[in-house]
């Protein structure tokens, strides 16, 4: 099997958000779903050299969406088999399945599944497989102004732009597995280091 991911350059992200304006256009997603989204992350200190006082802070952008982990939690905890994983290593939603219950959003720690009110069920990022099948780029991909964002087969990703998988404030990849490639911003802080917040949180 090729396992599909997604490359993500903060060096180049701006946060300006296109990417997730495009998932939301393509997939014509209700207020309140957004399956791709861009989280600012920021903080820092003043330090003190003598009588002055020197700023030391941060802020970058990371955006998020499925990951179509290894070990997607999303499958596991799926009642009626309607979230599973393809050829391609995608994690898609058979809605003829689904029966609504947000277990898989309750467990994923990306919140990439998301439960869609206008059909009662729940709705999530596929990697734009129709764009994919015509041989173009996922939508999100397409609209990045700055090439932040990329995918191919995650084998292919890792061994141009490196192994990892999370900065704050992403979870730890031990949990699922994702298949996605970051290139750190130079501020980036580790997972799990709790040294900034997140500054947009109702966006997420």
């Amino acid at each position: 099997m090729t396992q599909l991911g997604f490359v993500f350059d903060q060096t180049l992200c701006t946060g300006c958000k296109a990417c997730s304006v495009a998932c939301k256009d393509k997939n014509d997603l209700p207020v309140g779903v957004t399956w791709r989204r861009v989280a600012e992350y920021s903080g820092g200190t003043w330090q003190q050299h003598g009588d002055t006082f020197v700023p030391n802070v941060f802020a970058y952008y990371t955006s998020i969406a499925c990951n179509h982990c290894t070990n997607p939690i999303c499958v596991e905890v799926c009642p009626t088999t309607a979230m599973h994983k393809g050829e391609d290593g995608v994690v898609t939603i058979d809605e003829d399945k689904c029966v609504g219950c947000r277990y898989c959003e309750w467990a994923c720690p990306y919140s990439a599944p998301q439960f869609n009110p206008e059909t009662g069920h729940m709705s999530k990022c596929d990697m734009c497989a129709d764009y994919r099948a015509e041989g173009e780029d996922p939508a999100c991909v397409a609209a990045c102004p700055s090439r932040a964002l990329g995918w191919g087969p995650i084998d292919e990703l890792r061994a141009e732009h490196g192994d990892l998988a999370a900065v704050e404030p992403l979870p730890d990849p031990a949990l699922t597995h994702p298949n996605l490639v970051i290139v750190p911003h130079r501020d980036a802080q580790p997972t799990g280091a709790g040294t900034g917040a997140v500054a947009n949180p109702e966006e997420l």
